[in-house]
């Protein structure tokens, strides 16, 4: 008699920019995953999931397909492929920061473009080449778009030494000037300006997104396993920018001193400590916040002040 067939979840994971962001946060959400330079196929601690490594251009596609249930990809290469898939949740985080990214288009600092009309039959460089084709039509802007694998196809015609050509200029620097703009993503602008690049527009804002295939989502056994999955990568997510405080405290100063400097997702937990009059508190918060609240608490009257991280924050 012939075993049934295990069940299992295909999930595809970002290999490149988000891949070391995704893999923190996977094994907050309590998931290990062991990546090899040598293979796409991670090993991971759940027996019920398979996990390929794909960049995040072509995740959309794969999922979309069905050689993928699952998989996490930027909604600005979703919206590039026009995948038709189903979007399970938004996750707000990026290479470096728990925030967006932005689709710029760019122009040297001494271009005297200010404004996407200014580029009327010019030439515009980038990977998001779909995108960038649809923001000059809504602007009726005629422009010719090409794609850009990005500056390290450019370096090894540089002359001079390291990343510079005979002007001075960095790969990014000599792109941008080969072109009258480009569209690049960027988190902060730090590195646009870091090449004298100026902002002209926003093309597109982007971030992280769960998606699953349409049909997979029809499976009540696998859209519980991705559902499982999005609510504690999300309580990852929140558990990044938050902190756990303990402290006890005389319940004299609680009423009258402590309370009011607490922010809390509800309200702080006390429970009465055996020395009467005395209480713990336990609370969690901004981890912006916590060089400032700490030593106003310890004025305030608390005492064994404790702080510790959070791997998931479940809302």
């Amino acid at each position: 008699m012939t075993q049934p067939r295990k069940k299992m979840l295909k999930l595809g994971l970002p290999k490149g920019s988000l891949e070391k962001a995704t893999l923190d946060l996977l094994a907050r959400a309590g998931y290990e995953v062991q990546v090899s330079d040598r293979s796409y196929v991670p090993k991971t601690d759940d027996p019920e999931m398979e996990v390929v490594m794909l960049r995040a251009q072509e995740m959309s596609r794969y999922v979309e397909l069905g050689a993928l249930d699952a998989g996490l990809t930027g909604q600005d290469w979703i919206a590039e492929n026009a995948s038709k898939v189903h979007v399970v949740s938004d996750l707000i985080y990026a290479k470096a920061s728990l925030s967006k990214v932005r689709w710029v288009l760019a122009v040297p600092e001494e271009s005297r473009v200010r404004k996407p009309e200014d580029l009327e039959g010019g030439q515009v460089a980038t990977e998001l080449v779909k995108v960038t084709e649809r923001y000059f039509r809504d602007h009726k802007v005629k422009v010719r778009v090409e794609f850009s694998y990005g500056a390290t196809e450019i370096k090894p015609g540089l002359s001079g030494a390291a990343n510079l050509d005979d002007s001075g200029w960095d790969a990014e620097e000599v792109k941008a000037r080969r072109v009258d703009a480009i569209v690049d993503v960027t988190e902060t602008g730090s590195s646009l300006r870091a090449h004298r690049l100026r902002i002209v527009d926003t093309v597109m804002t982007s971030n992280t997104q769960f998606i699953a295939n349409t049909r997979s989502w029809k499976d009540p056994w696998k859209r519980e396993k991705i559902e499982n999955l999005a609510m504690l990568l999300q309580g990852a997510i929140n558990a990044k920018e938050m902190v756990g405080l303990k402290m006890n405290v005389k319940k004299a100063d609680w009423n009258s001193k402590v309370k009011a400097l607490l922010p809390a997702e509800r309200s702080p937990t006390l429970s009465d400590l055996a020395e009467t009059g005395w209480c713990a508190v336990e609370v969690i918060l901004p981890a912006a916040r916590e060089r400032e609240l700490v030593p106003l608490l310890k004025r305030a009257g608390a005492t064994g002040i404790i702080v510790y991280p959070l791997n998931k924050v479940i809302h």
